[in-house]
């Protein structure tokens, strides 16, 4: 927590800067490589009137061995437990985007995304299975306003909410049900199966040769889903900077504090004592991720305003909520083109 404490001290230093030496008409500019976050950031930016954008984004996240609490844990911890364990869960998701902004100081904003995900599986006995699942998942609309856009600082708000259109009934075949299907555990399931609130306000600001930004974002999740349970929700909270290598590349570094809140309720298919999965309380938790990555820009000609963006990240700090997978590296890669 010491690093991103710091990383905020030289954000608002930064933003001190800028408002001592900027010109009060001078207003920041997307129009510049690293005039958008870093790729994995959503609703980071805003559009002039009558601008449009469309975007379609990558992400490979892996989670591998287990964690319990904040300290690793083995196999044989979680099968003291129960009678199987993950081991390890590698998941995608491709996300197609639209923005259009009807005036200067509104932006809308729609989310499609598709998942894939597997998770590998050890049983008490010593052997292994796999799961798998993928599908459609909620579709988020949300709107930004502009409250700020003055000495090359930008200061935005956003609402929205999630649509449950993503499942919350996948199932696939296991060795103690085969050969038919019983209903996966939380962590396999594609949506939230719930109305939820997604609210952020986000900060950018910039020079000539370097940007930064902060982003706190929370989800809010209402009601049961028709399994009689809700995910937790999620608050965190992004800082970032960003150098301008040149009128087309830039490179950016990020650092993430997020807090998942446990699952409430209980799925009445699941069974807690067969999988750590398939148990509420091993949910949720406290994390700290750290990100590396590059946007690359169009400035003119035919190909004017796309954009491409990648970032590796990584955990620096989990603290997990009974026991779980420990996540691993996630890549994130995307195109974006307005016009």
């Amino acid at each position: 927590m010491k690093r991103f404490s710091a990383i905020i001290a030289m954000m608002a230093l930064s933003a001190l800067y800028a408002q001592e030496t900027g010109k009060d008409t001078q207003k920041w500019s997307a129009g510049r490589p690293d005039g958008h976050a870093p790729i994995p950031v959503m609703g980071d930016h805003m559009h002039s009137k009558g601008e449009w954008m469309f975007s379609y984004r990558y992400m490979f996240m892996n989670m591998e061995d287990l964690k319990q609490g904040s300290d690793d844990a083995s196999f044989d911890d979680a099968l003291a437990q129960t009678m199987v364990t993950p081991t390890e869960m590698p998941m995608t998701m491709q996300m197609l985007g639209a923005m259009y902004a009807p005036s200067d100081n509104l932006t809308l904003m729609v989310m499609f995304n598709y998942l894939s995900m597997e998770m590998d599986h050890i049983t008490r006995m010593g052997g292994t299975f796999l799961t798998e699942a993928s599908g459609f998942g909620d579709i988020q609309i949300s709107g930004l306003f502009r409250l700020f856009n003055r000495k090359r600082q930008t200061v935005h708000g956003q609402v929205g909410i999630s649509i449950p259109a993503g499942s919350v009934t996948e199932s696939d075949v296991t060795p103690a049900s085969s050969p038919n299907e019983v209903e996966l555990p939380y962590p396999m399931q594609i949506g939230s199966g719930t109305v939820d609130a997604n609210l952020a306000l986000t900060y950018l600001g910039q020079s000539n040769r370097i940007s930064w930004g902060g982003q706190i974002r929370t989800i809010l999740r209402f009601g049961e889903n028709e399994r009689d349970f809700r995910y937790g929700n999620r608050q965190s909270l992004n800082g970032w900077f960003a150098l301008k290598a040149t009128e087309w590349l830039s490179f950016s570094t990020r650092l993430e504090a997020l807090v998942v809140g446990e699952i409430d309720g209980e799925d009445p298919n699941l069974n807690p004592l067969m999988v750590i999965t398939a148990d509420a309380a091993n949910s949720g938790g406290n994390f700290l991720n750290g990100g590396l990555g590059f946007n690359v820009y169009v400035p003119k000609g035919a190909l004017k305003n796309l954009r491409f963006g990648f970032e590796f990240a990584s955990p620096l700090y989990q603290d997990v909520n009974g026991i779980q997978l420990k996540t691993r590296e996630t890549l994130t890669l995307g195109t974006q083109y307005s016009f």
